[in-house]
């Protein structure tokens, strides 16, 4: 599975960031919080909710985890994260309409990744749907799920050569963007006019000669 797209997925039109982290998914509180609050300013909804919580018992320290996420300026920032068990307990002091909806699509985000680890076919499928859905042709898709195979191989095989952290992953990745198109990632991103999507998904057919 393309593991930026991994990251990030869609409630309602709005963006949640998650991150598959000690073999369960961890989701951006922030992001949860603006969903079913829409506050102007979820960061200090958040502060107020966590020192409730606190108040009552919740264990933040251990519920609560800060792991890097993309940020809306593309950079990795560390970002206060929950697994669906503290997800729930942190909606169940939001007073929100939305609250209800949301924890039976989170069950199901849940269940369907399990669904995947056991049958990786299924993953391909689901993102063959949210593709066709986007509009991309048949073709694109099996040219997209291509790249995204040997896109894999690709960093299997310097995870096997020693690579450990995701800043050198991505300089090496930059090399081969630059020796391609003589330009960064980022570089590329800007030249195509794009800001936090994923360029693989807007290259044409000239850039994959």
């Amino acid at each position: 599975m393309d593991k930026e797209k991994d990251e990030i997925i869609v409630f309602r039109g709005k963006n949640i960031r998650r991150i598959w982290h000690e073999d369960k998914w961890f989701f951006s509180v922030i992001d949860i919080v603006s969903v079913l609050t829409e506050s102007t300013i979820p960061k200090r909804y958040w502060a107020d909710i966590k020192a409730k919580l606190e108040e009552e018992g919740f264990e933040a320290y251990d519920k609560i985890v800060q792991l890097k996420l993309i940020a809306e300026d593309g950079k990795l920032r560390e970002t206060d994260c929950s697994d669906t068990e503290g997800i729930f307990r942190i909606i169940q002091s939001i007073p929100s309409k939305k609250a209800e909806p949301f924890k039976r699509w989170l069950a199901r985000v849940g269940y369907e990744r399990i669904q995947e680890i056991e049958n990786p076919e299924l993953a391909q499928e689901r993102m063959k749907k949210l593709y066709e859905l986007k509009g991309y042709s048949k073709d694109w898709i099996d040219k997209r799920l291509r790249g995204i195979a040997i896109r894999q191989n690709l960093t299997d095989e310097w995870k096997n050569r020693g690579l450990k952290e995701e800043i050198e992953y991505a300089i090496l990745t930059n090399e081969i963007s630059k020796a391609t198109f003589d330009k960064t990632i980022e570089e590329y991103k800007k030249f195509k006019g794009l800001n936090k999507e994923n360029l693989r998904d807007h290259m044409d057919e000239l850039d994959r000669l």
